[in-house]
Parts: C-alpha cells; structure tokens; sequence
C-alpha cells in the first residue's frame, strides 16, 4: 500500500503529514523522495544500517576515432553536446543520460561510464524504515535517485509513504508513479489554492485518487476549503494553525510519538485512506 503526500510548494507541512502517518501505521516504510532537501529524517533521527551511492551513465568521447559528424548533437533533445572549434563538447550538467548518442554514432566513438550523483541511506527508527534519498551539491536533476527509491521499495508490503519533492515537475511526477493514493496538504490562502491546483491538476492526469489535508487553519474563511468544494475534492482532515504543533516541528518531535490527540487525528487519517484503496481495489475489473 504506497501513499504519496505532495504540495504545491515547500513549507505548507507535507512532511509533517507524511512523517507522521508512517509513524502512526504498525508497520511502514517512510520515504524521502525530497532528494535536494531531504528532512524526514530531522524527526525521525534512524539508526542507519545501509548506505548506497547512486550513480547515472555519461557519455565518454573518443575524439581520436570521432568524424564531427555531427549525427549525436542532432539526436539529442536536451542539447548537451555541442561542436565547438572542431572539438566535441559535452555538458554533463544537462545530459540525461539516455544513451542515444552512443547507440547513433556510426564510428563507435562514444562509450560511457558511470557518475555519482548522491547516495540513498537506509536506517530504521521503532516501527518505521526510513529511507532517505541525498542528492550531491551542483547536480541537477534527482530523478535517478528517486526512481531507485522506487525501484527498492517496488515489492514492499508494508505502507509505504513517499515524502515527495515540492511543486509539479518532472520528479513529483516520478515519487506519484507507483502510488495508490496521494494526499496533498494545502495552506488555507490565496497562494496555497495557487499551489493546491498544480498539484491536483497532476493528480487527475495521473488518474490517481486523492484528497487533501487543510494545514494551518484560522477559525473564520478558508479559501481552501471553497477550493475543494468548488471542485468535489474530499478534504481528509484538518490541521489547526496552533502553537504548539509549530514548537513540536521545531524541534523535530514526532507529534503522533508525543501526543494522543494527535495520534488519534493520524490513526483517523490512515484509517481513511485505507479504506479509500480498498475499495478501489474491489471495485477494479
């Protein structure tokens, strides 16, 4: 069972929902698919037991066999190579390290070797693994990372919560790919409709189910809220804008490991989503 817990934008409280419905679950693997800021781990403190590095493939170019046909530049969509001065040049930052070039050169003067781009830790802290994707500073896309996260976590049976990047883009879209259901936490003001609709737009094009947490609630107009009613999407619970979660965050307490109300809002929420991708599951042919 994979939940995927997303947000238009950093700082609304997606990890504080993701981390805390894994460590309310008997049983769950929590995993930081944050791989340029990953904080999961702040509260969870593991105890590491596996360290892996994660390398991408880059092209190498023999320049003594290379003709300057050019035939690589025109196959690649993301312009990383380039002639310059009758010199083959590659820009590693923007390969995305597909191969083609390899496979289109006609002389065999391309091959490829391997580039360390950041590291998964694995650790476990009480009834939770966590897993956490690193990212090295200067890389520019986390993706391989994240799709290892994936590809290690493919075949578990245990509730697997993936903390996934801010925003929309291309890695969100790579942290939702295996999910049964995503949970977006939105922020009840104008900009956090603004960020809420990103994510729920990528949601619908993904046909996954989903619902939202309202984070940081004020009594009175919650422009959010009419946001989900406006467009029938099920709001799952709702988290007061109250001081005391805010200290507890801050000093990276676990709030469902310090606080019954707390736990029981989390128990509530799981529950709630469970019940969702079962019945899914019954209802597929």
């Amino acid at each position: 069972m994979k939940i995927a817990v997303l947000s238009g934008k950093g700082g609304t409280g997606k990890t504080l929902v993701a981390v805390n419905i894994a460590a309310v679950a008997e049983k769950a693997v929590y995993v930081d698919c944050d791989v340029e800021e990953p904080n999961g781990y702040l509260f969870f403190t593991p105890e590491l037991f596996d360290r892996k590095e994660v390398s991408v493939l880059i092209p190498v170019i023999d320049r003594s066999i290379c003709t300057l046909c050019r035939k690589c530049i025109d196959f690649c969509n993301f312009n990383a190579l380039a002639c310059i001065a009758n010199r083959m040049i590659l820009f590693e930052e923007v390969c995305h390290s597909c191969g083609g070039c390899r496979i289109v050169c006609p002389v065999s003067a391309i091959t490829e070797k391997e580039k360390v781009i950041g590291h998964i830790e694995n650790g476990v802290s009480k009834n939770v693994i966590v897993k956490t994707g690193i990212l090295n500073v200067g890389e520019t896309s986390g993706i391989p990372i994240i799709r290892e996260l994936m590809n290690e976590n493919e075949n578990d049976q245990r509730i697997s919560v993936f903390d996934c990047p801010p925003g929309s883009a291309c890695a969100v879209m790579e942290s939702i790919r295996d999910a049964d259901y995503c949970i977006l936490v939105a922020e009840p003001t104008i900009f956090g409709i603004h960020n809420l609709n990103l994510v729920f737009e990528l949601v619908k094009q993904f046909h996954k189910p989903h619902g939202v947490i309202l984070n940081k609630c004020l009594e009175g107009e919650n422009l959010a809220e009419q946001f989900c009613a406006e467009n029938h999407i099920r709001i799952l619970g709702r988290i007061p804008f109250h001081q005391e979660i805010g200290m507890m965050s801050s000093k990276g307490l676990i709030l469902v490991r310090e606080n019954e109300t707390h736990r029981k809002f989390f128990v509530n929420l799981l529950n709630k989503v469970i019940e969702v991708i079962q019945n899914e599951t019954i209802t597929c042919p």
